[in-house]
Order: C-alpha cells, then sequence, then structure tokens
C-alpha cells in the first residue's frame, strides 16, 4: 500500500488546490446547467431515470433539443465524480495531518450520488416542485463545503482563535441566518412560478405574488448586514484582509443579485434574467462562507507543523 501511495502529496501541493477549486467551480457549474434544463423545458428530456430512454443511458436523435440539454446536466454529474474521488485520493496521505480536509472531500464525495438519486426522484416524480426545490437546495449545501475545502487548503487548518470582535460575530450569525431564509424562500419562490422545467409538470400552489416580496424582505436585510459588515472592515481594523475581500465581494455580488432579481420580477421572469440569479446565489453563498471562515485568525505555517490536536466532531468549519 505504501509503494501505491508514495507519490501522492504530503502537503496542500498545486494539485491538491487545483482541484479543490474544481470541486468548487464544478458545484457552481451544475446549478447553471441545472438551472438550464427547467428554463429551456427539458425537466422530461430524459423522461426515465437512472437511464434516459427505457433502452439507453444516452439522448437518442428523436429527443431533439429538451433530451441533448437534460442528458448534458446529467453527464456533468460524472465529471463532478471525477473531480470528488481525485480529491479524497489526493488527500489520502494527509488524512492525519489534515483530517478536516479529507472529510470535507468524503462529504463533497458523498453528496454527488445523493444529488443523482434526487434528481432521479424529480424525473420519476414528474418534477415534482418540492423535489426539484430540495436538489436546489443540496446543491447548495455542497457549493458551501467546497467553498469551506478550498479555504481551509488554501489557508490551513482551522485557528481556536478569533480575529474579529463578539459583536462583528454576531452581525455574522444573523447573516447566516437571514441568507438561508432568502435562499429557501427564493426556491418556495419558484416552485410557484412559470418556469417548472415541462409545461406539464405541476407547481406547488402558493401565492407567487406573495412569496416574491417574503424572498426579497431577507434579501434586502442581507444587503443591508452585508453593507455593515463591508464598512466596518474598511474603517476599523477588524479582520485579515482576506476577510475585508471576501465580504467587500459579497457586497458587489449582493447589488448585482439584487438588480437581476428586480429586473426579473418587473420583466415576467425572462429566462436568462431567473438563470443568472439561480447561479448568482450560490457564488454569493461562496463568498459569504469565505467571509465567514476568514474571521478566525490564520494559523502560522510553525503552528500548522505541529502535531494536530484531538479534534472535535465537524468539517473544520
Amino acid at each position: 500500500m505504501s509503494v501505491v501511495t508514495n507519490w501522492l502529496p504530503q502537503t496542500t501541493n498545486r494539485a491538491v488546490r487545483v482541484f479543490a477549486w474544481a470541486s468548487l467551480i464544478s458545484q457552481v457549474l451544475i446549478i447553471g446547467t441545472g438551472g438550464a434544463v427547467r428554463l429551456t423545458g427539458s425537466g422530461l428530456g430524459c423522461p426515465t431515470w437512472p437511464r434516459c430512454t427505457e433502452d439507453s443511458f444516452v439522448s437518442t436523435p428523436e429527443m431533439g433539443f429538451h433530451g441533448i440539454i437534460e442528458f448534458g446536466n446529467r453527464l456533468l454529474t460524472f465529471v463532478l465524480a471525477i473531480i470528488a474521488v481525485v480529491m479524497v485520493v489526493l488527500l489520502i496521505r494527509l488524512r492525519r495531518e489534515r483530517p478536516e480536509l479529507f472529510r470535507l472531500a468524503v462529504v463533497l464525495g458523498l453528496g454527488i450520488p445523493g444529488q443523482a438519486v434526487i434528481g432521479g426522484i424529480t424525473v420519476l416524480t414528474d418534477l415534482n416542485p418540492w423535489i426539484v426545490g430540495l436538489h436546489y437546495v443540496l446543491s447548495l449545501v455542497l457549493v458551501a463545503l467546497a467553498a469551506v475545502l478550498l479555504y481551509r487548503v488554501r489557508t490551513g487548518p482551522r485557528s481556536e482563535s478569533w480575529a474579529v470582535p463578539a459583536p462583528f460575530r454576531v452581525l455574522s450569525s444573523a447573516l447566516v441566518g437571514v441568507l438561508s431564509i432568502s435562499l429557501v424562500m427564493g426556491v418556495i419562490t419558484t416552485g410557484s412560478g412559470p418556469h417548472s422545467g415541462d409545461g406539464g409538470a405541476a407547481r406547488n400552489g402558493l401565492d407567487s405574488w406573495l412569496l416574491q416580496h417574503l424572498h426579497a424582505w431577507p434579501s434586502y436585510v442581507v444587503f443591508g448586514l452585508i453593507l455593515t459588515m463591508t464598512v466596518v472592515t474598511w474603517i476599523a481594523p477588524v479582520g485579515a484582509p482576506a476577510l475585508r475581500r471576501a465580504i467587500t465581494g459579497a457586497l458587489l455580488i449582493t447589488v448585482v443579485q439584487i438588480g437581476v432579481g428586480l429586473y426579473q420580477a418587473r420583466n415576467g421572469l425572462p429566462e436568462l434574467a431567473v438563470g443568472v440569479h439561480m447561479v448568482l446565489a450560490a457564488v454569493l453563498l461562496a463568498v459569504v462562507t469565505t467571509a465567514l471562515l476568514a474571521q478566525r485568525a490564520v494559523v502560522t505555517r510553525e503552528a500548522a507543523d505541529q502535531p494536530p490536536r484531538k479534534q472535535t466532531a465537524g468539517l473544520g468549519s
């Protein structure tokens, strides 16, 4: 076994960093392709699962454009799986020194077949809007975990000390709660709207106009919290430059996201705007996750090289 693993990295080298980036990017990308499936009405382009048809795992010419879109989204799942497997293999020799990285990679790897199964259930239930929503929520969870993995690969293990004062951490906790509400309300709102993924698919039957407001209100609170945190990091010596960059990036994304949301609501939910809104939500979540992680002190190289202390349960957040 040692002969087989000798070639694996003993540090978070360039290969580990590249695949950590690939993990996050691919998790966001599959949200974009999943959105394309829904917004082009291709949700039943492959009318069964796990096969695309009763007789074929791939789309056939007779299935046309919708079959290509749906099969392409399914095919990307295999790309994610390959990235996840490579990530786990690269971290095998680091599993004792950096157990949080190995755990995160394993959980991300297990999440991909979990997503595939839920995706299959959405097809078998004729795109039930609640199952479709669950599919998107799990994708967001995987995006957040991939962001944690990337951050830990780039900066080292979690420090026990904070680099920001307690009031700033309170704002961060509020941001997590309100952003979660906004994202979930966005999923439910989408389930009430016209983009079902197929002309015959059911909607959740809720009041779409009311849900748009219930989604928008917490989004404005998110903007206010991120704006406050950004101002604090720029005018007061709070946190490291990484925190300032991340929270400023989150502010810029939030401004664009609100603009896209207003545009789509006032123009009949055009497909491209809805797709951009979905992807930006995932990007915002990744950047906010990074900003939250950057609030802890960075472990020095000397401390990182020390034997790891016994850790509590968790994924290294």
